[in-house]
């Protein structure tokens, strides 16, 4: 396996020890990223760290302090951090397993790839993936990885498991404090059942490929363009697009209570359909019409 492992040890199940290796799944490098550049000689900007009354200094100086009062710190040697004993360190021991329905959304952090260290270990790892696949359960533990203890779910993930660290309770925060000024009431029944129409008609199999970061796109045309014009400005509208989604919207809410109070039901269905038949370059048309009548409209205001 080309990639780096990111962590290695074992999972214990009771007195089963399995040795695995646990790897990135997602890729970072598929986002833009922009260096500080000094215009007038073309070079990169660099940070020195610097004491006030001091001036700059050497890394090899520099401890990590805990602030326990204003400006009083106890300091930190690197290998007095590293000799903090946690057995989580290389053992990732199931301590509790439980339906993966149950761990809310707003737990999950970041997943990792999870497979067995060499082919002694691959029968104790088939063992356990099938165990979790067919009680349909979620193996819950705690795993030390880069200075911190992070809670962890582990699921069968095809041939391999799937590893996922989770945010502590503390970490999140309630949503009572951010929805109890929403009402409690019930939708209007018309509108609830249109409102589902307009969800079937659009479900679908969750395909993640079908789905890509526009704006990274825009990103990379952008530098393509600057590259190719040699350094020259180039500014584009970026603001039609955002009104011309505006007006989508209102313009799906008027006609959806338009349907309620009509009673026709059979329009506000074929309005998505008639979006959705044309596969050449009709939608961009007909994408158009809303941005060019809503400004139009505010000029007659």
């Amino acid at each position: 396996m080309a990639a780096r492992a990111y962590w290695q040890g074992q999972i214990r199940l009771a007195l089963v020890s399995i040795p695995v290796e646990i790897y990135n799944a997602t890729n970072s490098s598929a986002q833009i990223a922009f260096h500080q550049i000094h215009e007038p000689s073309g070079k990169r900007i660099k940070y020195e760290k610097v004491v006030p009354g001091v001036g700059a200094i050497d890394t090899d100086d520099i401890v990590k302090g805990f602030e326990v009062s204003k400006g009083n710190y106890v300091l930190l040697e690197q290998d007095e951090i590293d000799a903090v004993k946690l057995e989580s360190k290389r053992t990732l021991e199931l301590i509790q397993f439980v339906d993966a329905n149950e761990i809310d959304v707003l737990y999950f952090e970041k997943p990792y790839y999870v497979v067995p260290a060499d082919e002694l270990a691959e029968e104790a790892f088939i063992v356990l993936r099938e165990a979790l696949r067919r009680t349909k359960k979620v193996g819950l533990g705690q795993l030390a990885m880069r200075g911190r203890e992070y809670m962890v779910s582990l699921k069968p993930c095809g041939r391999g498991l799937v590893l996922e660290t989770l945010r502590y309770a503390d970490e999140v925060r309630k949503a009572q404090s951010y929805f109890r000024d929403i009402p409690e009431s019930k939708p209007d029944p018309d509108l609830l059942d249109l409102a589902e129409t307009l969800i079937n008609k659009k479900s679908a199999k969750f395909d993640a490929s079908e789905f890509h970061d526009r704006y990274v796109d825009a990103l990379k045309e952008l530098i393509e363009k600057k590259r190719k014009a040699k350094g020259k400005k180039i500014i584009e509208d970026v603001e039609e697009p955002a009104s011309a989604r505006k007006g989508n919207v209102i313009d799906l809410m008027a006609a959806l209570k338009k349907s309620v109070d009509s009673g026709a039901r059979s329009k506000p269905a074929a309005k998505p359909a008639a979006k959705k038949a044309p596969a050449g370059k009709s939608p961009t048309k007909a994408a158009a019409k809303p941005s060019t009548a809503k400004p139009s409209a505010r000029k007659r205001a």
